[in-house]
């Protein structure tokens, strides 16, 4: 999964730094991220190559001894030599831990700005100098980066596993999994249970817990789970979440891991007959 850099080890303790010219800069402007490629490797931004000075700049996270750090500023004018690239590309981005990085401080990135202003009495935010939190000197309210739960449910018949299609995301082509959001005062198994019901209209028994993936995409802490259908499986679908749902006998099975997300990992270990006990 786009989180599995071993050997690289990933270090999110955070101590306020000021970067280095040989240290990575991250930068995003509306959704696209800053970056270039050579030779098929994905590069970002050297400090030495960017304005710094009198520019927001916050330290992110270690690679194994490789700086990263944001430029919360952003810099709409580009970068001779870089492109702006839909952050997409990071699922498949070489080295992998680029692609983990990129995606990662994409995710700091929508945090920050999503958090300039106080929800409580709207004054100016500022960032903790102890910690990764933002503070309202005014009403005193703190608020640490957003983290939403949520689960993967693979929903299986004997041989047969249950795969979906989103509704209304156009260009959406590859089956998933049943997935949802877990509720306040919920969890995660209920989570389960309730959004196969809700999704795919169908009872469910033995749920057990796979494995999980930060999935700074959507800001997601991903669970998997995989679980058996308790009775009718006849699928009654939430046309407003869903546009497919479909059982799939395993060797008919159109998907293979694409090594990148949990749900193309479950997927590919219910085709290869190696589902956990």
């Amino acid at each position: 999964m786009i989180q599995d850099i071993a050997p690289k080890k990933y270090d999110n303790h955070y101590v306020e730094q000021t970067p280095e010219p040989k240290d990575w800069m991250l930068v995003y402007e509306d959704g696209q991220a800053l970056c270039r490629f050579e030779d098929g490797q994905m590069y970002f931004p050297k400090a030495s190559e960017l304005p710094l000075e009198g520019k927001d700049v916050t330290y992110l996270f270690t690679i194994s001894g490789e700086r990263f750090f944001l430029l919360k500023d952003g810099l709409p004018e580009g970068l001779p030599g870089y492109g702006w690239e839909k952050t997409a590309v990071f699922r498949n981005a070489r080295p992998q831990y680029r692609g983990f990085a990129g995606v990662t401080g994409q995710q700091l990135d929508g945090w920050y700005r999503a958090n300039r202003f106080c929800g409580r009495c709207g004054k100016t935010m500022r960032p903790d100098h102890r910690e990764r939190m933002m503070r309202c000197d005014c009403c005193g309210n703190t608020v640490y980066p957003k983290i939403c739960p949520g689960v993967i449910v693979g929903i299986t018949d004997g041989d047969r596993l249950l795969l979906t299609k989103y509704a209304h995301r156009p260009g959406i082509v590859n089956y998933a999994l049943v997935a949802g959001f877990t509720e306040i005062g919920e969890t995660l198994e209920e989570t389960v249970a309730r959004e196969v019901m809700e999704e795919v209209g169908l009872k469910v028994k033995n749920i057990r817990y796979y494995k999980s993936q930060p999935w700074s995409f959507t800001s997601t802490l991903l669970c998997g789970f995989f679980c058996e259908v308790d009775g009718d499986t006849s699928i009654t679908l939430d046309t407003e979440e869903l546009a497919v749902g479909e059982w799939f006998r395993r060797e008919d099975i159109p998907l293979e891991d694409d090594g990148v997300s949990l749900t193309r990992e479950m997927i590919g270990l219910f085709k290869a007959g190696r589902l956990p006990d």
